[in-house]
């Protein structure tokens, strides 16, 4: 059977260094890191969402402030909201919770983000300092994600690593973090030609696609690292959900040297890498060295 691996613990560990990191900062400069986080509508999963963040945000020590707007606001009280917290010196993370409501175009609002607050690093001039290599603030889920793989791997130096999914949010970052990590990276996607037999020459699998289950074990290469980035739900027959990933968990575990579950895998990862660009946004901003978490 394949390693697990624990995305919960690698978080908790992560979130220790960090709330360190925090007391340090005010001990020496006096300075507080402080994330706002804006949320429009009503959509359960992102109240959740966003509610799981200013928790962990203040246990860390460090500021939270959450900004609700109805579901019929408009584009431009988005983007007036976002311009004050742009001008505020005592934020320095700015996060627009996403989806958000149709009369809203995202990526304007995403841009209009001062791109050193951008703690969800979907700028256009963060990602573009991704894929060129500078150092910039990245995506959460998908830096979490190699830092998972790297803690079980080590180095992944010369690995041959598949990503399914080419989103912005996802599988473009993902694949940008490998090659910096020196893997050789194939981006898979809806018009892949034969993707199992992709998958199977691949040391490194990250399935980023949001397709419940659809890598199946004969996919893999035996002891090959699996990263399972989807999170779906599918109805059970007493009107609940379960929830699983992309991948075919049970199965591609019997095969795989390691692979993350779902949940308790990337997921854990995403507020904690969060905290991380807010605390690098806010030294970055103030001119500090960046920190070592």
């Amino acid at each position: 059977m394949a390693k697990i691996i624990d995305g919960k613990a690698y978080a908790e560990g992560l979130r220790a260094r960090i709330g360190k990191a925090v007391t340090t900062l005010k001990a020496e400069h006096g300075l507080t890191p402080g994330l706002a986080v804006v949320l429009v509508g009503e959509d359960p999963a992102s109240k959740v969402y966003v509610a799981n963040k200013a928790k962990q945000t203040v246990e860390v020590g460090m500021n939270s402030w959450e900004y609700k707007l109805p579901a019929t606001a408009s584009e431009a009280e988005v983007l007036t909201l976002v311009d004050k917290l742009n001008k505020d010196p005592a934020v320095h993370g700015i996060l627009v919770q996403l989806p958000l409501p149709k009369q809203i175009e995202s990526a304007k609002v995403l841009n209009t983000i001062d791109p050193a607050k951008d703690v969800d690093g979907f700028h256009v001039v963060n990602a573009g300092r991704l894929s060129t290599g500078q150092d910039s603030l990245v995506p959460c889920t998908p830096v979490g994600s190699v830092m998972l793989a790297k803690d079980v791997l080590g180095k992944l130096d010369g690995l041959e690593a598949v990503v399914i999914g080419r989103s912005n949010i996802v599988g473009k970052p993902v694949a940008q973090l490998l090659l910096q990590e020196n893997c050789t990276v194939t981006i898979a996607h809806s018009r892949s030609r034969d993707l199992p037999q992709l998958c199977a020459r691949a040391d490194l699998v990250y399935a980023a696609v949001g397709k419940p289950e659809m890598v199946r074990a004969d996919w893999i290469k035996p002891d090959a690292t699996v990263i399972d980035v989807g999170i779906n739900r599918l109805p059970l027959a007493d009107g609940k959900t379960r929830l699983v990933g992309d991948v075919a968990f049970k199965e591609v575990a019997e095969v795989a040297g390691a692979i993350t579950p779902v949940p308790g895998g990337v997921g854990q990862m995403t507020v904690a890498c969060l905290l991380v660009n807010t605390l690098r946004a806010a030294c970055a901003i103030h001119g500090l060295p960046k920190p070592g978490v």
